[in-house]
């Protein structure tokens, strides 16, 4: 049993609290807002984000300093472009010794850190205290208690374990990892090619298409991720195509979802707000991950055109044209 923090109340964050807790351990789940805090312990549920009943053992609270007290295993679930702000205020409570797990998917679009390298630069953790967490893990699915499995990515193999142990239950099994770079390089591309097969399911393109745009996508993202020293096998594995292939196809994908209102003929504007005036992680992603594949000479035309569409105006119809136009060669 360990003492965990779980910092952020979204989806997966109390998802990966009712892991936590269902395996035995102690669970203080961090809200921003004390409202959501105080429902989360009076109802055991989590309105806002999650339909599923949440252990009791569960304690929420919207005090940082209270929820990181003790703990040896800190989970961060905020969001990647806010990591770093969130971070800056909880460092000073985070224990000398805690392992920190990264629960985000991205890239920071203006250091262009992988987010294991955010952790570490603003709280001053040695590497090998940080772990990423990355993997087909649809929130919704794992709440209700469906069998998934997830990969722990730490360069140090006993604390990659000791996260594992606290995180298996008979509906969750943790795969470790010593690859942090394909776990985290593979979980922020992932999103961009999310929205480019909502992009073509919205336009009313077919499986074919999404089979093309996943194996495409999937050879970019391989790409990428051997520039920056990431294992082909990471990405060939859950943390890779495993979580590509979720993300892709599921109804449940706030990146496809938001993808296929675009396809759809809808402006980001329309898109944000049937999503409750939220942008879909890979709206960001795609600038910071063109960016690094850049400073690398990495192609990534898939990435580009999502780019394209959702930062420079082009509609669906003339990415595809143009992702079809391109030169033809060997695969």
């Amino acid at each position: 049993m360990v003492e965990a923090a779980v910092m952020g109340a979204g989806a997966w964050g109390s998802a990966l609290a009712k892991v936590l807790a269902d395996a035995g351990n102690r669970v203080t789940l961090w809200a921003r807002r004390p409202e959501l805090a105080d429902e989360i312990n009076r109802t055991h549920h989590n309105p806002d984000y999650l339909d599923v009943a949440l252990p009791s053992a569960i304690r929420a609270t919207s005090d940082h300093t209270e929820a990181l007290a003790g703990a040896c295993t800190v989970l961060l679930a905020v969001p990647s472009q806010s990591l770093r702000a969130n971070l800056t205020s909880w460092s000073d409570c985070i224990g000398p010794d805690a392992t920190l797990v990264s629960l985000a998917k991205g890239i920071e679009l203006d250091t262009l850190m992988r987010m294991s390298q955010v952790i570490t630069q603003v709280t001053g953790a040695d590497p090998a205290r940080v772990a990423a967490l990355t993997g087909p893990n649809l929130a919704s699915e794992i709440a209700r208690e469906q069998p998934a499995a997830t990969v722990v990515a730490c360069s140090d193999s006993g604390r990659a374990v000791a996260v594992q142990r606290a995180l298996a239950t008979g509906y969750f099994r943790p795969y470790t990892n010593s690859d942090v770079i394909g776990a985290e390089i593979g979980g922020a591309c992932k999103n961009v090619i999310a929205l480019a097969c909502g992009m073509a399911a919205g336009s009313g393109l077919g499986e074919n298409t999404a089979a093309a745009i996943i194996t495409r996508g999937l050879a970019e993202i391989m790409r990428l991720g051997i520039a920056l020293g990431a294992k082909p096998a990471t990405l060939a594995g859950l943390a890779g195509i495993g979580d590509l292939v979720a993300t892709c196809m599921s109804e449940h994908s706030r990146n496809r979802s938001f993808g296929e209102r675009l396809g759809r003929g809808g402006t980001m504007q329309a898109a944000m707000a049937a999503t409750g005036g939220h942008v879909a992680e890979g709206v960001t992603s795609c600038q910071s991950v063109l960016a690094v594949a850049a400073s690398y000479d990495v192609e990534m035309p898939l990435t580009e055109a999502v780019h394209r569409v959702c930062h420079k105006g082009l509609s669906v119809d003339e990415a595809v044209a143009l992702l079809l136009g391109r030169s033809t060669k060997a695969e």
